[in-house]
Formats: structure tokens, C-alpha cells, sequence
């Protein structure tokens, strides 16, 4: 049960953007289902690519980062809903935005073991990640609801989300491409036996938002037969599901009114790997891509 609104709304912030951050340009998975699922919306995304990698950080330092990017979009784009479009994000500061922003929508995001254990026939499930996320405490009350006949095997998997950032600034470069299917040769292997055979790891779980950008890199060491799972299309319709029972969705513009960029850019480091990433992965222009300067967290240290 999505919880009621808990002030007034105004009628007019159903036009307001949506805010989605991620460490980097992993986010981007997440905001590409979400424009599929609320095509009327408008969006405000923040890689925070100057801190990227988040997985190899500590807690604190995410949950100060995180609060002091949802307090950015708040207050400078007035933003009607939040997406925390990363797994290490969610899982060591989604609770603390709740505290401090409670009239915000908020939306996070975690692996997709549940869905995966109820796929899984061989009863074996995979889990590509990151320290941060497979470390967390919220992970594992997620690992302890799974039923006892199911079997995760965790992976970290340090440096391939930072591979993955390099080889969106550099798309055309094999070297860069090379490293990132090195590291996912390096991780499957890690993990065992992929197949549909008793004992093998039927389903594989994307656990970080810029896995999704390795998969094909993925599929092909784990075989046709492997289910993939992320989880960017059920967060975009939970979000469409918690904006329609707030009574914030968008409503199409009649045809003559002048639209307003359907994305706004921003990024904490090099806008060239923004840019780069989003002409790469989403086709879509960003020339309007703005580098914002927050204050460096206090716990600056991994």
C-alpha cells in the first residue's frame, strides 16, 4: 500500500520534473525505462560522476552525498518525485531521504532477487554488485525473505562499474571495451556454472544500474538459456503507480505549447562522459548538459 500524500499538494506540481540521480551514468537504464513508461513527464538527471564509483565508498559518505543531491534538485528544480537510480545509493541513504525530505515522492532501488527466486527452476540465482550494496544491511534483510530453497551467489564486482563510465566516454575504443567484457569474463567464471542444469545458475541479477550497459557482454559468457534480470521497468511503473495515487502525473501539453527539454543534464564531473553515454546508449541530444558544483562531503574517504 502506497501511503497518502502527507500535505497538500498543488495542482501545479504535477508539471514539475522528475529527479533521478546516479553515481554516474549507470542511472541512465532507470531513466530510460521511465521516459518508455511516463512519455508526458519531464526529468532532471544528476550523475554524480566527480564521486563515481559509489560502490567502493562508505555509507556515510553516500547517505551525506545523496542527501545534499536531493536537496540540489529540490530546491533548484523543484522537483515533484525522486529516483534513486542506484543500488548502492538506496541501500545506505534511501531511509535517511525519507527522513529528511518527507513530503518528496521518493522511489529506490534494489536487486531484483525476490522476482529472481520465483523464476529460477534450478533454484541458484546470481548476483552481480557491488560491496556497497551486497554489504548492506538492507541487502541482507532482502537475502533473509528469500525461501530456504534458494541459493544466492553474491559477486562483487569491484571496478566494473568505473570500467563501464570509461568505455561510455570512449564508446568507439576497444581497449575500453575490452576491459569491461575482461572483468565480466573475470566475475561469471567467479561465480560457478551458468545453465538449466541441477546445480547451475539459472538466473543472473544486474545489481548495479550499469551492468545493464554489459549485457551483452554478459549474455554471451553466461549462454541463451541464462535469464537477466535489472530492475528498471518495475521501478518506472512503481513510479507511475505512486504519482497517480498522489495525483501527480503529467498531462500531455496541447500540440502548439512550447515544450520544455524532456531531460535536463546535470553532472558533478567531466560532461563529456554524460554526454558521451547519452548519445551512446539513449541517442539523445545533450547539449544543454550543465556541471553543478556542490559542496565536496565532509567524509571524503572510501
Amino acid at each position: 500500500m502506497i501511503p497518502a500524500p502527507s500535505c497538500p499538494l498543488s495542482p501545479s506540481l504535477a508539471g514539475a520534473p522528475i529527479g533521478v540521480f546516479d553515481s554516474g551514468v549507470g542511472g541512465l537504464s532507470v531513466l530510460q525505462a521511465l521516459r518508455n513508461e511516463l512519455p508526458h513527464e519531464r526529468f532532471v538527471y544528476f550523475s554524480d560522476n566527480a564521486w563515481a564509483p559509489y560502490g567502493e565508498r562508505s555509507a556515510a559518505f553516500i547517505a551525506e552525498r545523496s542527501l545534499a543531491i536531493a536537496t540540489h534538485l529540490l530546491e533548484q528544480h523543484g522537483i515533484k518525485a525522486l529516483v534513486v537510480a542506484c543500488n548502492t545509493a538506496t541501500a545506505a541513504a534511501i531511509e535517511l531521504l525519507r527522513q529528511q525530505l518527507p513530503h518528496l515522492q521518493l522511489v529506490g532501488i534494489e536487486p531484483a532477487i525476490k522476482p529472481a527466486a520465483q523464476r529460477s527452476h534450478t533454484g541458484r540465482v546470481g548476483v552481480m554488485g557491488t560491496r556497497g550494496t551486497l554489504g548492506s544491511a538492507r541487502f541482507a534483510r532482502l537475502l533473509a525473505s528469500l525461501p530456504p530453497q534458494v541459493q544466492c551467489v553474491l559477486q562483487p564486482c569491484d571496478g566494473l562499474a568505473l570500467a563501464i563510465e570509461q568505455a561510455a566516454l570512449q564508446p568507439h575504443d576497444e581497449a575500453a571495451r575490452a576491459a569491461v567484457q575482461a572483468l565480466c569474463q573475470r566475475y561469471t567464471q567467479a561465480m560457478g556454472r551458468f545453465g538449466r542444469q541441477a546445480g547451475e545458475i539459472d538466473t543472473l541479477v544486474l545489481g548495479c544500474t550499469h551492468y545493464v550497459f554489459a549485457q551483452e557482454h554478459l549474455r554471451a559468457l553466461v549462454g541463451p538459456d541464462v535469464q537477466l534480470l535489472d530492475t528498471g521497468v518495475p521501478v518506472a511503473r512503481h513510479t507511475r503507480r505512486l504519482l497517480l495515487y498522489a495525483q501527480l502525473l503529467a498531462t500531455p501539453s496541447p500540440p502548439a505549447q512550447a515544450q520544455a527539454p524532456c531531460v535536463q543534464w546535470l553532472t558533478s564531473g567531466n560532461p563529456l562522459v554524460l554526454r558521451s553515454a547519452v548519445a551512446h546508449w539513449l541517442h539523445l541530444p545533450t547539449a544543454a548538459c550543465q556541471r553543478i558544483m556542490l559542496p565536496p562531503p565532509a567524509l571524503d574517504a572510501p
